[in-house]
């Protein structure tokens, strides 16, 4: 016996999602969660001039959607002006930087899902979750900076819990 075909369906509308947040608010306004899916997307928030460090993801092609605001994309080699409307690609292994702009920044960025890990077995079946995709665990939610550790608990340059 088949499992049942999933069905096409709007799940937000980003506009209206990022209006209805609250003034400031940066971070993950809205993560895409439903089971079983082969991509992840989030719509993330950096508040006016903040930035996420130069990083480098090496596994994963990176779509990012510019929803509102402005800012720059730096790629190691130039750095390139991000409006509404605008669609870049991050390939893996590729140099980033983001930085917002006065008005601050907010990008739709989908990926292909990473395969949860599974400690102790040897399966082919992988587990719900997995890593946050590009980092967006390390990006402080109040002010845009990006932890250099991996483990970090807290913003070094605002105090700010940082996403777990």
């Amino acid at each position: 016996m088949h499992a049942p075909a999933e069905t096409s369906r709007v799940l937000v509308t980003l506009y209206e999602t990022v209006a209805a947040a609250e003034q400031g608010q940066g971070g993950a306004l809205w993560r895409l969660a439903e089971e079983g899916r082969q991509l992840d997307a989030n719509l993330v928030r950096l508040p006016p001039d903040a930035s996420v460090a130069e990083h480098v993801e090496s596994d994963l092609d990176v779509l990012l959607v510019v929803v509102e605001g402005t800012g720059r994309l730096d790629n190691g080699v130039e750095r390139q002006t991000l409006a509404p409307g605008t669609v870049a690609w991050l390939p893996r292994t590729a140099r980033r930087a983001l930085s917002a702009g006065p008005d601050g920044l907010a990008y739709l960025s989908v990926h292909r899902r990473r395969p949860g890990l599974k400690i102790g077995v040897r399966t082919a079946q992988l587990d719900e979750g997995g890593e946050a995709p590009c980092s967006l665990d390390r990006v402080c939610p109040a002010c845009g900076r990006m932890a250099a550790e991996s483990d970090a608990r807290y913003c070094a340059r605002c105090g700010e819990e940082l996403p777990r």
